[in-house]
């Protein structure tokens, strides 16, 4: 419970950073925080698979913490919103920007922890 409240400040914080930089249609605090939340997560898990550590750290930090951070429900509804509000265009890049560089940067951040680690 208190790794998703960190997480969920954390994400506020952040997706309210990207909206002062930004003022258009487009979601980006969402994408930012999913698109951070999936480069820490890959990060972490290299690290996690070379060292010891507690479970229950583990859980704290990627279920509750990472899983405040990061938000499907929020991706999901915008990318609705897009659609449904005829920005077709925008919920394209909104769906492939998150998956596909949400796993281009899991990827980038375990290779990363694997180098540094």
């Amino acid at each position: 419970m208190a790794g998703g409240a960190i997480g969920t400040l954390a994400r506020y914080s952040v997706s309210g950073f990207a909206y002062r930089f930004y003022n258009g249609t487009f979601p980006i605090g969402t994408l930012s925080v999913n698109l951070i939340g999936s480069f820490i997560i890959g990060f972490l898990w290299g690290i996690w698979e070379t060292r010891n550590l507690s479970p229950n750290i583990r859980n704290l930090i990627f279920i509750g913490i990472l899983g405040g951070f990061t938000t499907f429900s929020s991706y999901s509804l915008e990318t609705m919103n897009l659609i449904k509000a005829g920005e077709a265009k925008y919920a394209l890049i909104n769906i492939f920007g998150t998956n596909i560089f949400g796993l281009i940067l899991v990827f980038l951040g375990y290779v990363l922890s694997k180098a540094v680690f």
